[in-house]
């Protein structure tokens, strides 16, 4: 989908005239979608290439020292439906299982805020103006074109070679889109990533020999240039659920080694009190100035 060999270019060539059928329902739900305005204001986090590029991290540099503030998630991959207040001003109220991951991250990153999961993000957006939030963030919520936000997108900083909208290729809109909104952070230059390493919430400077990267994220690829080349890689889904099945399977493989994990594969795998973990925590810092007009 982003960067094909000439076999994949094939495919992705044969499959267009799907493409042209999404675009015009894209474009024709975007035509009639008329914004609702909450009386506060909403800032969307999202992106136009399909899978993982840092939204949930931007949300929480964004929003880390905001007043009054609440983030509105779908919270995939979570075991339940509906809309649940995962979180408020550093209560957690429901766990991982009922939250989604990346919630239950925005939960223990965000003390301060609101942090609710919601399919429908305009009850999501009045639940939380009913608990007083003054500014909700939309996590991944671009597509959300009913509802009057603050749009900012984030733009990979290696752009795919394919061009096509889904299912050619993995733009979710047309890549002319960056230009229709008002903020486009730019991965590498408008923001940029850190890594720190932690072992029993201690900073570890120099990572131990044996070590594998154990994660379920999308496009986990990106994590390998923060870690040594010669590195072990266990890569399951995006969201993954991680079960002590998983994890003993993983101690027979590499009785000697220790993991390393992402924070948001650890809020599902902290549960089983492993010592050979290392926590991976990624933190964002956005260069750019930001000027909001809503």
């Amino acid at each position: 989908m982003f960067f094909p060999n000439i076999l994949q270019r094939l495919i992705s060539v044969s499959l267009f005239p799907f493409t042209i059928v999404y675009c015009v329902v894209v474009a024709y739900k975007k035509s009639k979608a008329r914004a609702m305005n909450f009386g506060i204001d909403v800032i969307s986090i999202g992106n136009l290439v399909v899978g993982g590029s840092g939204k949930t991290p931007i949300t929480i540099a964004l929003a880390k020292d905001m007043k009054n503030v609440a983030v509105v998630l779908r919270g995939y991959g979570r075991d339940t439906k509906g809309m649940f207040v995962v979180a408020s001003k550093g209560k957690i109220l429901e766990d991982v299982d009922t939250s989604g991951d990346e919630a239950q991250l925005l939960a223990l990153k965000l003390p301060r805020a609101i942090i609710i999961v919601s399919e429908n993000r305009a009850e999501g957006i009045l639940k939380a103006k009913e608990l007083g939030a003054k500014t909700v963030f939309l996590d991944d919520g671009y597509s959300q074109h009913h509802i009057k936000k603050f749009d900012i997108l984030i733009r990979p900083k290696e752009e795919p070679t394919n061009l096509f909208c889904l299912p050619s290729g993995g733009y979710r809109e047309t890549k002319m889109m960056y230009s229709f909104v008002p903020v486009v952070l730019r991965d590498g230059t408008d923001f940029t990533r850190n890594v720190i390493f932690t072992k029993n919430e201690e900073v570890i400077d120099k990572l131990p020999s044996s070590i594998v990267l154990v994660t379920g994220i999308s496009k986990p690829n990106r994590l390998l240039e923060y870690l040594p080349s010669d590195i072990k890689t266990e890569f399951f889904l995006d969201h993954h659920n991680f079960t002590k099945e998983d994890m003993n399977t993983l101690k027979e493989k590499y009785p000697n080694d220790i993991f390393v994990v992402t924070a948001k594969d650890y809020v599902k795998i902290c549960k089983f009190n492993l010592d050979n973990i290392i926590l991976m925590d990624l933190e964002v810092t956005v260069n750019k100035e930001i000027e909001y007009k809503f």
